[in-house]
């Protein structure tokens, strides 16, 4: 179960190796937290009329887009049901807007993952990071309710009339552009002649803590394809043309093969590294 906190996250977090495990067999269940209704339109080519001034508009289009990346993806999927918190921009941020999945109180906002969670009964659960990957107020709300539906979901004592309990056994957070990979594939890219899109975020600082804690790596890069397909599925935000396909693919396969995780809680011997989200429950 990969817990996400809006469309398309699915697609461009761990969604090569969501492709694997599927192509392997593995029932894989998508859980997004908001229907995106606050995302800008960040591909310049995607044209609908009146879509920037009918947030309506855009949750439905966006649904659709999602209905696409799944089918794709070969997952299912359940939406939460909570509004997007939208990103505030401005110095100082200004307030969130009532209602919006952020504000909505934990106990809350984690009862529908909860039921999800005995539902499906996963064996291993992703989500993000205490910085929710990067600070989108819904990506931290998102780790927030995923962490405290893990642990509630297996107390019978809590929320007893959303199902009977149940214990996910692995609970790993996404990682995304870690220094390594980032100076991986800019050297790749150097050594076939070809400009690097990454000067800019190699500029940056980087936490080298932060770097230390990916434990597991998977190796997919033969899906990396299908990740692409589901990525452009969600037109409003992915530019066909844009920085997600700066770096051709057999370049990026040669340099980085792999999606990488963090392991946070695990009720199975899985010795570190892994190479595998099952490692410990084949």
């Amino acid at each position: 179960m990969h817990v996400h906190a809006h469309p398309d996250d699915e697609s461009s977090k761990g969604a090569a190796s969501t492709a694997k495990y599927v192509a392997e067999g593995v029932d894989v269940h998508v859980v997004t937290c908001t229907g995106g209704e606050r995302g800008s339109i960040l591909n310049p080519g995607f044209e609908h009329p009146g879509i920037v001034e009918n947030p309506e508009l855009i949750a439905e289009i966006r649904r659709e887009e999602m209905d696409r990346a799944r089918e794709i993806l070969g997952v299912t999927q359940d939406w939460l049901g909570f509004v997007d918190s939208g990103w505030p921009d401005g110095d100082p941020k200004p307030p969130l807007p009532e209602g919006c999945f952020a504000l909505v109180p934990i106990e809350e906002a984690a009862a529908p993952l909860v039921r999800l969670i005995r539902s499906f009964r996963p064996h291993v659960m992703t989500t993000y990071d205490e910085n929710g990957g990067y600070p989108h107020p819904d990506h931290i709300k998102c780790h927030e309710v995923s962490v405290y539906a893990f642990e509630a979901a297996a107390d019978p004592e809590r929320y007893p009339e959303l199902g009977e309990p149940w214990q996910v056994k692995k609970l790993y957070y996404h990682f995304g552009f870690s220094r390594a990979r980032t100076e991986a594939i800019d050297a790749a890219m150097k050594r076939h002649g070809l400009e690097s899109p990454y000067a800019e975020r190699l500029a940056r600082s980087f936490d080298p803590e932060r770097e230390k804690r990916v434990t597991t790596k998977v190796e997919c890069a033969d899906y990396f394809d299908i990740r692409d397909q589901a990525l452009i599925a969600h037109a409003t935000q992915i530019d066909p043309n844009g920085f997600w396909f700066a770096v051709p693919r057999e370049i990026e396969k040669e340099a980085w093969p792999t999606e990488d995780y963090e392991l946070v809680k695990s009720f199975v011997d899985s010795p570190l590294p892994e190479d595998d989200l099952f490692a410990g429950l084949r």
